[in-house]
């Protein structure tokens, strides 16, 4: 299942803004870059209801796995824990997060991959 549009980060002015003024948690498996949301970059995206709240990124690159399924593969284990452990009420926090994936042949390993997004997210304190 795939996030809701409201929980997704879109646009490139989106994007520079995270790499400019995000804080960097990295893990041997990914890295997640946390920033502070600015709901006025989505104004042109005509995102204006709950511009403010937790929204997320996963990018997976093509060194990661040259098939287009397997990294949407690894995209919904991401999404599908976001949204069985990202409640409502956790859901006012106003952060962005952008998550990438590091090179490896790791992505068939789903506990693995998964352990550490859980750990990252308690360590970022997106999560308590």
């Amino acid at each position: 299942m795939a996030l809701p549009k409201d929980m997704r980060l879109k646009g490139h002015r989106t994007f520079n803004y995270i790499h400019k003024n995000s804080i960097k948690y990295d893990g041997q498996l990914m890295t997640f870059k946390v920033v502070r949301s600015n709901p006025n970059i989505l104004l042109s995206h005509k995102v204006k209801n709950n511009s403010d709240n937790f929204r997320v990124a996963i990018a997976i690159s093509k060194k990661v796995s040259k098939k287009a399924v397997d990294r949407n593969k690894i995209r919904r284990i991401f999404q599908e824990w976001l949204l069985n452990n990202i409640q409502k009420i956790n859901n006012h926090k106003p952060h962005w997060l952008l998550v990438n994936l590091k090179i490896g042949d790791f992505y068939n390993d789903k506990k693995r991959l998964l352990e550490e997004f859980q750990n990252l997210m308690f360590k970022s304190g997106l999560i308590k």
